[in-house]
C-alpha cells in the first residue's frame, strides 16, 4: 500500500515538475492552431462568400434576361397588331419557359390579371397581394419568402384526391417590369423564380464546410502539437543546462564561502576589539555579507534541486507547536533590532504529517519576511490552527504592505516589488518563491492579503493525509 502511494506521489509530482513546461507547449499549441484556423476560417468564408454571390448572380442575370425578352415580345404584339390594350391579349395563348419558373403574371394598370400561371394555383391570391402591394409599376428584381399551406389529408374540392403535402417556404426572386404601349404604361410583367434549391445548396455547402474545418481543426492541433514540441526541444535543453549550472555552482560556492566564514571568525579571536576597531568593523561586515551570500547559495541550490527532482520531503509525523517556538526564537534576535514584537497565537500540541525541515523552514522564511518588512516598534503574529484534516498558518505584520497587482507576482523567483527598498533590506526574491514551493509540495495553497501601509497576512492552508505517513519520500514539483 505504501510503495503504490509512494509512486503515486511521484507521478503527481514529476507531471507538475513538468507543468511550466506543457504550459508554454499549450500556448505555441495554441497559438499555430490559431493562425492556421484564422487562415482557414478566412478561406471558408471567403469561398463561401464568392459561391453565394456568384450564384445568386448568376439567378438574377437569367431571370433579368427573361423578362427583358417576355416584356419586349409583349410590347412588339400590340404594336404589330396594333393594338394600345393589354385585354386584346386575353385570348393569346402566351407561354413564359424558364427554368425554376414559379409564376408569370400580365396584370393591367388597373390591377386586373390579363394573363398567368403558376406552379401552385393556391398562391395566385397571395402572389397577387404582394405584387400589387410592393411592386406595382417598378422595375428591378426582389426575393421574398412565401408559404404554401400544405394538404396533410391530401384531398381536393368535389372528390377530386391530391398528394399529401406539408406546409413549407418557398424562396422567390422575382423580376418586375412596366409595359408601355406609345409611351403610355399599361401594365406590369411578373416572373417568379423559385430559387429555394439554391438556399438548400447553401446550407449544405456551409455544413460541408464546417465538417472540413473540424477535420483541419484536428489536423491543424496536430501539425501545431508537432511544431511546438520540436521548438521546446532547444528550450528544454538551455533549461536543463542553466538548471545543472546553477546546482553546481551553489554547490561549489558553498565550500569557499565556509572557509572565508572560518578564516573571519579566526581574525576575529586574533584581533583585540579594543586596540583596533576599525579592523574589527571591517570583520564584521565581512561576516556579514558572507552569511548573506551564504544564504542566497543555499536558497538557489534548494531551488536548482527542486526544478531537477533531486531534492525529496521526509514526510513523517510531529508536534508542530514546538517547532513554530523554535522559529520564533531563532528570529527574535532580528525582531529585538528593530523593537518588533513577536507574538505567537494557537496552543499545543499540533500534531502534522510533513517534511519537517521543510515547515520549519517555511516559518522562518514568512517570519524572516515579515520582519525585514515591518518598520521599528511593529508587531508580527503567527497563528496556528489546526481544524479537522487541515493545518492552518498564518503570519501577520504591521508592515508596509503589498500593492494588489503585485499580489500574482511577489511568489515569482527575484521578484521585488520595490527593488530598492528590498536591496537596503537586504533581501534577493527568492524567500517567497522557495515558500510557495515548500506549500504546495505538500499540496497546500498560500495567499496574501495586505494593506498598504498597514500590513500583509499570509494565508497557508495544507491538507493532512487521513492515516500516519512515516518517512515517506516525496518528489517534489517544480516551480
Amino acid at each position: 500500500m505504501k510503495t503504490n502511494l509512494v509512486a503515486f506521489i511521484r507521478a503527481f509530482t514529476n507531471r507538475r515538475e513538468k507543468d511550466v513546461f506543457k504550459h508554454t507547449q499549450g500556448r505555441l499549441i495554441r497559438v499555430y492552431s490559431g493562425m492556421i484556423m484564422l487562415f482557414l476560417i478566412l478561406f471558408i468564408v471567403i469561398v463561401y462568400s464568392v459561391l453565394y454571390f456568384v450564384i445568386l448572380n448568376n439567378q438574377e442575370r437569367e431571370l433579368k434576361t427573361m423578362i427583358e425578352q417576355e416584356a419586349s415580345f409583349i410590347e412588339n404584339y400590340l404594336s404589330s397588331s396594333q393594338q394600345s390594350d393589354l385585354h386584346s391579349m386575353q385570348d393569346q395563348e402566351v407561354v413564359f419557359a424558364g427554368a425554376n419558373q414559379f409564376f408569370y403574371y400580365v396584370v393591367h394598370s388597373d390591377g386586373e390579371l390579363i394573363l398567368g400561371n403558376e406552379a401552385n394555383s393556391r398562391m395566385r391570391p397571395q402572389l397577387l397581394g404582394i405584387l400589387n402591394k410592393s411592386f406595382k409599376g417598378t422595375a428591378g428584381i426582389y426575393k421574398e419568402i412565401v408559404h404554401i399551406q400544405g394538404n396533410p389529408r391530401g384531398r381536393g374540392g368535389m372528390g377530386e384526391f391530391r398528394p399529401p403535402e406539408q406546409d413549407q417556404d418557398i424562396r422567390l426572386m422575382i423580376a418586375s417590369q412596366p409595359l408601355y404601349s406609345k409611351g403610355e404604361y399599361i401594365g406590369q410583367l411578373y416572373i417568379g423564380k423559385d430559387i429555394s434549391f439554391a438556399y438548400q445548396l447553401f446550407h449544405w455547402m456551409l455544413v460541408i464546410l464546417f465538417v472540413i474545418g473540424l477535420v483541419f481543426f484536428g489536423v491543424a492541433m496536430y501539425i501545431s502539437a508537432v511544431m511546438s514540441k520540436r521548438a521546446m526541444v532547444p528550450i528544454s535543453r538551455a533549461y536543463k543546462r542553466q538548471q545543472e549550472f546553477v546546482a553546481d555552482a551553489s554547490h561549489e560556492l558553498r565550500t569557499p564561502l565556509s572557509v572565508l566564514l572560518s578564516s573571519v571568525d579566526a581574525m576575529e579571536m586574533t584581533i583585540e576589539p579594543s586596540k583596533d576597531g576599525f579592523s574589527n568593523k571591517m570583520l564584521t561586515n565581512m561576516r556579514q555579507e558572507i552569511k548573506r551570500m551564504s544564504h542566497l547559495v543555499t536558497d538557489l541550490l534548494t531551488l536548482a534541486r527542486s526544478d531537477s527532482n533531486r531534492l525529496e520531503l521526509a514526510m513523517e509525523s510531529f508536534e508542530f507547536f514546538q517547532q513554530a517556538q523554535k522559529a520564533m526564537e531563532s528570529v527574535r534576535p532580528l525582531a529585538a533590532l528593530k523593537g518588533i514584537a513577536l507574538h505567537l497565537i494557537g496552543q499545543g500540541p499540533v500534531m502534522v504529517t510533513g517534511d519537517q525541515q521543510k515547515l520549519s523552514q517555511l516559518l522562518y522564511i514568512l517570519l524572516d519576511n515579515g520582519i525585514k518588512y515591518t518598520p521599528n516598534g511593529g508587531e508580527v503574529k503567527l497563528h496556528l490552527t489546526q481544524k479537522g484534516k487541515e493545518l492552518g498558518i498564518i503570519v501577520q505584520d504591521t508592515g508596509i504592505g503589498i500593492r494588489k497587482e503585485d499580489y500574482s507576482r511577489i511568489f515569482e523567483r527575484f521578484y521585488r516589488a520595490d527593488a530598492s527598498r528590498t536591496r537596503q533590506m537586504g533581501g534577493h526574491g527568492l524567500g517567497l518563491s522557495i515558500a510557495k514551493w515548500i506549500v504546495e509540495a505538500h499540496k497546500g495553497t498560500i495567499k496574501v492579503s495586505s494593506e498598504i501601509d498597514k500590513g500583509t497576512s499570509f494565508i497557508i492552508r495544507i491538507p493532512q493525509p487521513v492515516g500516519p505517513l512515516n518517512t515517506v519520500h516525496q518528489e517534489p514539483p517544480g516551480s
